[in-house]
């Protein structure tokens, strides 16, 4: 799948299938022989979605083709990098007011520089830090690094490929300076937290030639694109939209009052939501306010959304996924005491009044975060390290326990029969 990038191409190269997906037989098939596929021939696909869909059912059905043609589902461990030409340009973003990010910073873009021969953009705050202008080696490289500012310079096209130094807000960035196609993002965890930083900072130099020798699989990141249309503009005018990573929150604000939105699903009325808000939130956003308020954690790699209550007055309210190809829609109730404010990725808040609507839908423009192993590795190594999922105490095992019981009771009968040799002295 090609961006708007000239130099580089992330592929998603189907692979021969090394298992294929499970082939569908009419009723009147009990058994393997009778449908006449061996147990060997019905393999299941490697997809983490689903088997691969089968778009034929029986003698006459059929999944009616459009010029879209029928959806199919990506194996996830096909979704490799490659280039199609070298990458000549990279994008440096680094974690703001954190010192112990300055050393590694200063180390790689003297080694992209110097080593590599790549042209290094960094954000026009870095080039007038003043921690980094007292930096005898920062200065040495200052004059070779061009610098962009987000709200007036248009990176498109500029930019082959994205290194982050820090956290996950980082990343965010990133999503957020790339408003259309995004370059691959490879992101090194320098910060707190770094659920979405797979890479290690130690021996950056050979991690980095690996990637851009085109030695990488990928996490396409779903993004969302949500547009507020007003009640008092111009229905026909298109509306400007953004795209965000991880959630679209809508909340009372500073209101005292419970949040009153009435929630559509493709022009179709769902439900009012009565509470301290809604989260809207891609897969890779499951992970971050959407679990806190008792979503469950969901693959990047699952086409989904995620629509999650804040702290709702009913308490039947649950957590519910949709499919990735809708569209919702989010007003305020006729009877809403207040007003909600909207904000996309924590940033960007805006008020939503009466007869404004925000409607969200998954964005042809996915985030492609570059996998320090594969896609599965990767999601659950940070459940473990970085949310502590599933740590517990192990239970003991029989043996422990029946050896733990016999001690037990031989020390009761010891302490009984010592008992009774005093009664009978």
């Amino acid at each position: 799948m090609r961006g708007n990038n000239n130099y580089y191409d992330c592929e998603l190269r189907q692979r021969l299938p090394t298992a294929a997906s499970w082939t569908c037989t009419t009723a009147a098939s009990d058994s393997d022989g009778a449908s006449g596929l061996s147990p060997l021939k019905r393999r299941r696909t490697r997809s983490l979605n689903a088997p691969s869909p089968v778009q034929q059912f029986g003698p006459c059905g059929r999944i009616m083709k459009t010029s879209a043609l029928v959806t199919t589902i990506q194996d996830p461990a096909s979704q490799r990098l490659t280039w199609a030409k070298n990458p000549l340009s990279v994008l440096v973003i680094k974690k703001v007011r954190d010192m112990s990010v300055l050393p590694p910073f200063i180390e790689l873009v003297r080694w992209l520089t110097q080593e590599k021969s790549m042209i290094v953009f960094v954000e026009h705050s870095v080039m007038e830090d003043t921690m980094l202008s007292s930096n005898s080696g920062f200065m040495e490289i200052r004059e070779k690094l061009n610098s962009f500012q987000d709200s007036k310079d248009d990176l498109t096209d500029k930019i082959d490929f994205i290194i982050c130094l820090g956290g996950d807000g980082t990343l965010l960035y990133a999503s957020l300076l790339f408003q259309k196609s995004v370059p691959p993002v490879m992101a090194f965890h320098l910060g707190s937290l770094g659920f979405l930083t797979p890479f290690k900072f130690d021996n950056f130099q050979q991690q980095v030639t690996n990637v851009l020798e085109g030695h990488a699989a990928l996490t396409l990141r779903s993004r969302l694109r949500c547009i507020i249309v007003k009640k008092n503009e111009d229905k026909d005018k298109p509306q400007p939209n953004l795209l965000v990573l991880n959630e679209v929150v809508i909340d009372r604000g500073p209101s005292p009052y419970l949040s009153n939105i009435d929630l559509f699903l493709d022009r179709k009325y769902i439900t009012s939501v009565q509470g301290d808000g809604l989260i809207i939130s891609t897969p890779t956003g499951s992970t971050a306010y959407a679990v806190a308020a008792g979503a469950s954690m969901i693959h990047p790699s699952v086409p989904a959304i995620m629509v999650t209550p804040i702290c709702p007055h009913s308490l039947s309210f649950r957590p519910i996924v949709v499919p990735a190809g809708v569209e919702l829609s989010i007003m305020l109730s006729p009877d809403a005491r207040s007003t909600a404010w909207v904000s996309f990725d924590g940033r960007n808040q805006q008020e939503l009044c009466a007869d404004d609507s925000l409607q969200v839908t998954t964005s042809i423009y996915s985030l492609p975060s570059i996998c320090a192993q594969d896609q599965i590795s990767d999601w659950f190594d940070s459940l473990a390290e970085c949310l502590h999922w599933n740590v517990r105490k192990r239970q003991k095992h029989f043996e422990e326990l029946s050896d733990l019981a016999h001690c037990k009771y031989e020390d009761s009968l010891n302490s009984t029969s010592k008992d009774t040799l005093l009664v009978t002295d």
